[in-house]
């Protein structure tokens, strides 16, 4: 997930911290969290080769309730920034009374969808989202292959132009670069705009997480069905420097957010896996300004790490400034650790300007 651009915003040391403390600890206390990332809907109407969500045979979803008990909460803790994911965020039964709670609270929602709903959703989405970033893996044919439903595409881009219709709503995409379309990008790139898309990001696979369901670390076969291995890097960088070119040359109106050099870190991802060079992390304080609330109340630093805490016993306060999640700030070197280093999805996030997640 690296795609969307945060409102500006701020976090704070503790006014009241004790003086002996030394700035090394101080740093690793979190008194604001500008960004929320929410599980609202366990499920996910897509089947994607890149990705096991659909496969979980429970149907949760976010309990308003336990929702309403953490408004305090969410308030103290300075929420600026709510991103709305899944599973599919609109399968949720009362989407409309969760995006009025973050809004009363003064909270700017994003939309990370497969884009199968929008059409059907258009007027809710409009009204209450200020942001939406569809999934798209490909040209039509190619976005349907991966997302393992037919006619994914003309439900995403019919989605994309009702929101259109109904207000001036950024609708951008992500593209998640893997086996089954590394050799496409260009034309993805095309069909984003054919699809009335505003932008579009490109990112990695993950293949080496637990994340996004996965009981354990895929198997060999099942990591090469999705690598880009080490014959097909030539191609892959050659997709990449068309799609840098067509940067260059697209009217303003649409954005590809990432330049020649950030598109090669996605090279040096899968070059990486293959053994070719190491692997070295993104830049990325996701786990001092952010979190991920899953949809059974378990609370991550990000989406790749374990978790810190469950609001079952407690609030997100609580968890955040308790002590599992102070002993994992403290002890995070980012450019050092293994997780980190394989990360598809970084967060880089300052007061002073716009960040990309």
């Amino acid at each position: 997930m690296a795609y969307s651009a945060w409102e500006k915003g701020r976090w704070l040391l503790p006014e009241t911290a004790a003086i002996a403390e030394t700035p090394q600890i101080e740093k690793h206390r979190m008194t604001r969290m500008p960004i929320l990332l929410l599980h609202v809907h366990s499920r996910c109407n897509c089947r994607c080769a890149m990705c096991d969500i659909w496969k979980r045979e429970e149907n949760q979803e976010l309990d308003l309730a336990v929702l309403q008990r953490q408004r305090e909460s969410l308030l103290a803790l300075g929420v600026e920034q709510v991103v709305f994911t899944g599973g599919e965020a609109l399968m949720h039964r009362r989407l409309p009374q969760l995006t009025h709670f973050f809004r009363e609270i003064g909270a700017k929602l994003t939309l990370l969808t497969s884009g199968l709903l929008l059409e059907r959703h258009a007027v809710l989405v409009t009204a209450e989202f200020h942001e939406v970033i569809v999934s798209l893996d490909g040209p039509p044919e190619v976005h349907d292959q991966i997302r393992g439903v037919k006619g994914a595409f003309a439900l995403l881009s019919r989605g994309v132009h009702a929101l259109k219709q109904h207000g001036a709503l950024p609708v951008k995409a992500r593209c998640t670069v893997q086996h089954a379309n590394f050799a496409h990008l260009a034309a993805t790139v095309d069909a984003a705009i054919d699809a009335g898309l505003d932008g579009i990001s490109f990112l990695a696979a993950d293949l080496s997480s637990t994340a996004f369901n996965r009981e354990l670390v895929w198997p060999i076969e099942r990591r090469n069905s999705i690598q880009v291995d080490a014959t097909e890097l030539e191609t892959l960088k050659r997709q990449f420097d068309l799609v840098a070119e067509a940067r260059e040359r697209l009217a303003p109106g649409f954005l590809i957010a990432e330049n020649r050099k950030k598109l090669q870190r996605i090279a040096d991802h899968f070059a990486a896996e293959a053994g070719l060079i190491p692997h070295r992390a993104p830049v990325c304080n996701a786990p001092w300004v952010s979190a991920v609330w899953e949809v059974d109340g378990t609370v991550k630093p990000c989406f790749f790490h374990q978790s810190i805490g469950n609001l079952a016993h407690g609030t997100l306060e609580d968890i955040l400034h308790g002590s599992s999640a102070f002993e994992f700030r403290s002890q995070l070197k980012v450019d050092e650790n293994e997780i980190c280093k394989r990360c598809v999805c970084s967060l880089n996030y300052h007061s002073s300007n716009e960040n990309s997640f």
